[in-house]
């Protein structure tokens, strides 16, 4: 699979001389080609997540046109946040209140998936917008062929949420999160070809999904919101397994002044991070960007 290979090379040049309407897409053809995009290997190319979509640039966070947007600049995967209707239908929606990101109020649940519909997203300045709440399904299909979605996990039951992969044959694409050993088994149990962005946060979180899954399952593994003498550990353990790790800058790294985000985003590279899961996608594939190198190793 020569899918890294075509990242490396677009994250490269994004912001050059391209179109920006091209899209920098990650495509994923298997569950094969998921396994080896994940795996670790100390000369691949750092990996951007979107973090609630990337919602920057005027764009609403949860949306589609976010998403699209960030692929315009540079390849990204990206974490969204699934929520239950009052009908059963799964929108993207971080907060389970309408408040702070549309001009609605009061909880997703109370909403049918069409009353929904009436409402407008606002975007990361508070602004409403033209865009409207999406439903899982229309983020899914569009992402096939694009990019890899990180499913969080909010209201909607675990059994759904695998029914819906499956029946979307998404697992080449979409993983979920999973918050300890025993939620991963579940998924183990349900559908083997899905696998997961694990919290591993601890050397006992480590140990337990060690015992419970084989580690080629972990997509990646979320080992907090900054690099410390602890996380470090964490993090030459997992990359032993195999497994990429990630840093979610959003309380963290994010929230520096500029230079010193740029920085930031700069030493994670340096210090072995895989994946930075950020609200600031381009601003930290922008200052990642001399990292970028071309390599054989996929």
């Amino acid at each position: 699979v020569l899918c890294l290979l075509l990242i490396v090379a677009l994250f490269l040049i994004a912001g050059g001389c391209q179109k920006k309407s091209v899209l920098h897409t990650i495509e994923l053809q298997s569950t094969a080609d998921l396994q080896e995009f994940f795996a670790y290997d100390e000369q691949d190319a750092p990996l951007i997540s979107g973090h609630r979509g990337g919602a920057k640039n005027g764009f609403p966070e949860n949306s589609i046109a976010s998403l699209e947007y960030t692929l315009r600049h540079t390849p990204a995967t990206f974490e969204v946040d699934p929520r239950l209707t009052k009908d059963s239908v799964i929108v993207l929606m971080h907060d389970a209140t309408l408040d702070r990101t549309t001009n609605g109020s009061g909880k997703v649940s109370d909403y049918t998936w069409e009353e929904l519909q009436e409402l407008k997203l606002k975007n990361s300045e508070g602004n409403v917008t033209e865009y409207r709440i999406p439903s899982l399904d229309e983020v899914i299909r569009w992402a096939k062929g694009k990019t890899v979605i990180n499913l969080d996990e909010k209201d909607v039951p675990k059994s759904i949420t695998a029914a819906k992969i499956a029946a979307h044959s998404a697992e080449p694409y979409v993983i979920v999160t999973v918050h300890d050993a025993e939620e991963a088994a579940y998924y183990y149990r349900k559908n083997r070809d899905i696998r997961y962005s694990a919290w591993i946060k601890t050397k006992e979180a480590f140990e337990e999904y060690g015992r419970a899954i084989p580690w080629e399952q972990v997509a990646q593994a979320y080992i907090g919101p900054e690099l410390n003498s602890e996380s470090q550990e964490l993090m030459e353990r997992l990359h032993r397994r195999g497994v990429k790790v990630m840093i979610g800058a959003g309380p963290s790294y994010d929230r520096l002044g500029p230079e010193a985000r740029k920085e930031a985003y700069r030493q994670l590279v340096q210090s072995g991070v895989d994946v930075i899961e950020t609200d600031r996608p381009l601003e930290a594939a922008d200052s990642i960007r001399p990292f970028a190198i071309l390599s054989n190793s996929k």
